[in-house]
Protein backbone atom coordinates (compact mmCIF):
# COMPACT_ATOMS: atom_id res chain seq x y z
CA UNK A 1 0.00 0.00 0.00
CA UNK A 2 1.32 2.99 -0.77
CA UNK A 3 2.49 5.98 1.81
CA UNK A 4 0.39 8.92 2.26
CA UNK A 5 3.49 11.02 0.27
CA UNK A 6 3.30 8.74 -2.71
CA UNK A 7 -0.70 9.05 -3.18
CA UNK A 8 -2.29 11.26 -6.18
CA UNK A 9 -3.64 14.37 -4.56
CA UNK A 10 -6.59 13.87 -7.03
CA UNK A 11 -7.17 10.26 -6.75
CA UNK A 12 -11.01 10.66 -5.69
CA UNK A 13 -11.57 12.14 -9.25
CA UNK A 14 -11.35 9.56 -11.87
CA UNK A 15 -9.98 9.59 -15.37
CA UNK A 16 -8.67 12.12 -16.27
CA UNK A 17 -9.58 13.17 -20.14
CA UNK A 18 -7.60 15.74 -21.94
CA UNK A 19 -9.80 19.01 -23.81
CA UNK A 20 -8.28 18.18 -26.75
CA UNK A 21 -9.48 14.52 -26.80
CA UNK A 22 -13.49 15.63 -26.15
CA UNK A 23 -13.21 18.19 -29.36
CA UNK A 24 -11.06 15.49 -31.10
CA UNK A 25 -8.28 17.69 -31.47
CA UNK A 26 -9.98 20.93 -32.85
CA UNK A 27 -9.14 24.35 -31.13
CA UNK A 28 -11.45 26.03 -32.97
CA UNK A 29 -15.03 25.68 -34.47
CA UNK A 30 -16.05 26.18 -37.41
CA UNK A 31 -18.95 28.04 -38.88
CA UNK A 32 -20.32 31.89 -37.10
CA UNK A 33 -18.33 33.29 -34.04
CA UNK A 34 -20.84 33.56 -30.93
CA UNK A 35 -20.46 35.42 -27.84
CA UNK A 36 -20.15 34.27 -24.51
CA UNK A 37 -23.07 35.48 -23.29
CA UNK A 38 -25.27 34.27 -26.36
CA UNK A 39 -28.07 32.58 -25.56
CA UNK A 40 -28.41 28.73 -26.27
CA UNK A 41 -31.29 26.87 -26.65
CA UNK A 42 -32.03 23.58 -28.23
CA UNK A 43 -34.51 22.67 -31.55
CA UNK A 44 -36.04 19.85 -30.01
CA UNK A 45 -34.86 18.39 -33.83
CA UNK A 46 -34.46 14.62 -33.11
CA UNK A 47 -31.11 13.60 -33.12
CA UNK A 48 -30.36 11.63 -36.04
CA UNK A 49 -27.45 9.57 -34.79
CA UNK A 50 -27.65 9.43 -31.55
CA UNK A 51 -24.33 7.15 -30.54
CA UNK A 52 -22.71 10.06 -33.01
CA UNK A 53 -22.81 12.24 -29.83
CA UNK A 54 -20.28 12.17 -27.15
CA UNK A 55 -21.58 12.26 -23.26
CA UNK A 56 -19.99 15.57 -23.39
CA UNK A 57 -22.41 17.24 -26.22
CA UNK A 58 -25.76 15.47 -24.67
CA UNK A 59 -24.88 17.28 -21.01
CA UNK A 60 -24.10 20.66 -23.23
CA UNK A 61 -27.71 19.16 -25.07
CA UNK A 62 -29.51 18.98 -21.90
CA UNK A 63 -28.54 22.25 -20.33
CA UNK A 64 -30.15 23.72 -23.43
CA UNK A 65 -33.57 22.61 -23.01
CA UNK A 66 -33.99 25.99 -21.05
CA UNK A 67 -32.40 29.44 -22.68
CA UNK A 68 -28.85 29.96 -21.12
CA UNK A 69 -25.66 31.36 -22.16
CA UNK A 70 -22.50 29.47 -23.40
CA UNK A 71 -20.52 30.57 -20.43
CA UNK A 72 -23.35 29.31 -17.94
CA UNK A 73 -23.08 26.01 -19.43
CA UNK A 74 -19.57 25.63 -19.53
CA UNK A 75 -19.62 26.29 -16.03
CA UNK A 76 -22.31 24.04 -15.30
CA UNK A 77 -20.59 20.98 -16.95
CA UNK A 78 -17.19 21.58 -15.79
CA UNK A 79 -15.27 22.20 -19.37
CA UNK A 80 -13.47 24.75 -20.36
CA UNK A 81 -15.25 27.25 -22.37
CA UNK A 82 -13.39 26.74 -25.62
CA UNK A 83 -14.60 23.22 -25.81
CA UNK A 84 -17.65 23.99 -24.70
CA UNK A 85 -17.49 26.52 -27.89
CA UNK A 86 -15.97 23.72 -30.31
CA UNK A 87 -19.35 21.31 -28.54
CA UNK A 88 -22.03 24.39 -29.37
CA UNK A 89 -20.68 24.31 -32.56
CA UNK A 90 -20.73 20.80 -33.05
CA UNK A 91 -24.72 20.70 -31.97
CA UNK A 92 -25.51 23.86 -33.95
CA UNK A 93 -24.09 22.09 -37.34
CA UNK A 94 -26.64 18.99 -36.60
CA UNK A 95 -29.27 21.56 -35.80
CA UNK A 96 -29.94 20.48 -32.36
CA UNK A 97 -29.41 24.06 -30.71
CA UNK A 98 -29.51 27.90 -32.18
CA UNK A 99 -27.11 30.00 -30.78
CA UNK A 100 -28.32 33.72 -30.39
CA UNK A 101 -26.35 37.05 -29.94
CA UNK A 102 -27.25 38.96 -27.24
CA UNK A 103 -29.35 42.36 -27.91
CA UNK A 104 -26.89 44.99 -27.70
CA UNK A 105 -28.17 48.18 -26.40
CA UNK A 106 -28.01 51.47 -28.14
CA UNK A 107 -26.71 54.07 -26.50
CA UNK A 108 -29.68 56.90 -26.91
CA UNK A 109 -31.77 53.92 -24.91
CA UNK A 110 -29.72 54.19 -21.65
CA UNK A 111 -31.15 56.31 -19.02
CA UNK A 112 -28.59 58.83 -17.86
CA UNK A 113 -29.78 59.07 -14.55
CA UNK A 114 -28.96 55.60 -13.91
CA UNK A 115 -25.42 55.31 -15.15
CA UNK A 116 -25.42 58.60 -12.79
CA UNK A 117 -26.87 56.40 -9.73
CA UNK A 118 -24.93 53.73 -11.06
CA UNK A 119 -21.52 55.90 -11.08
CA UNK A 120 -22.20 57.38 -7.88
CA UNK A 121 -22.49 53.97 -5.79
CA UNK A 122 -19.26 52.83 -7.23
CA UNK A 123 -17.76 56.01 -6.18
CA UNK A 124 -18.95 55.07 -2.82
CA UNK A 125 -17.25 52.04 -2.43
Amino acid sequence: MPSNDERWLDAEAGPVVRPYALTRGRTRHSGEAFDLVATVISTNARIADPGGLGPEHISVLQLAHAPTTVVDIASDVELPLGVVQILLADLRELGLVTIQAPIPIKARQVDRNTLREVLHGLRGL
